[in-house]
């Protein structure tokens, strides 16, 4: 079992990243919720410690099975994503591809049942909103470390009424975040798009500025 690979970051994708351990002449590709995708393509050409678990993918409707690696940032992090999958309807990769936001964000939504903000995450649809929060909640303070339930405090301040963003630049947000984004992200792409077209500006017009300056 594999639970920890340090080594040089070749590459990073959304999804994936490839290390190679000192000495091995083995580069090993490591699977990666969406949320550290960004993170880590900054980090190109440096050493990283992932803290890893094995998983068998399913190849062919089930007639053989293909070995992974999946790695993230804390033990703390491995252990939210084996608690999420327990969820029926929430394999590891549909997981993967769903955890556009930091586990402190998505815990404090389960938190405050807010189906509402899980369905801005992609792959997270009504249902499974609702089976998420009536599997999960009460069950997240054993899998998040001290440094994760104080970020969850924080996330549960962003998640009540009365947030300093405009309700329309909160769309958008929700919007970027739903079609692949980063929350960090999402925030600073409608922050630079607001400087464009007011805080007045609706949803859709900041969506369309914050395309803009991306594709600038």
């Amino acid at each position: 079992m594999i639970r920890r690979i340090t080594g040089r970051l070749e590459g990073a994708t959304d999804l994936s990243v490839e290390l190679t351990p000192e000495g091995s002449g083995v580069t090993y590709e490591v699977l990666i919720p969406r949320y550290m995708g960004g993170r880590l393509g900054e980090r190109v050409g440096q050493v990283v410690t992932l803290h890893t678990r094995e998983h068998l993918e399913a190849q062919g409707q089930g007639t053989s099975f293909v070995p992974r690696v999946i790695g993230f940032e804390s033990p703390s992090e491995r252990a939210f994503f084996e608690l999420l999958t327990t969820v029926k309807g929430l394999g590891a990769r549909k997981a993967l591809r769903a955890l556009a936001n930091e586990p402190s964000w998505v815990a404090a939504a389960i938190a405050a049942r807010d189906t509402k903000r899980l369905r801005t995450l992609p792959e997270i649809g009504a249902r499974l909103a609702e089976t998420m929060i009536a599997e999960l909640h009460g069950k997240l303070d054993g899998v998040l470390g001290a440094d994760e339930l104080r970020a969850l405090d924080g996330a549960s301040v962003e998640l009540r009424p009365g947030s300093s963003l405009p309700a329309s630049a909160q769309e958008a947000v929700s919007a970027l975040i739903a079609l692949g984004e980063t929350r960090v992200g999402a925030e600073k792409l409608v922050d630079r798009a607001m400087a464009l077209v007011g805080e007045d500006g609706g949803a859709d017009a900041i969506v369309a500025a914050a395309f803009r300056q991306r594709a600038g």
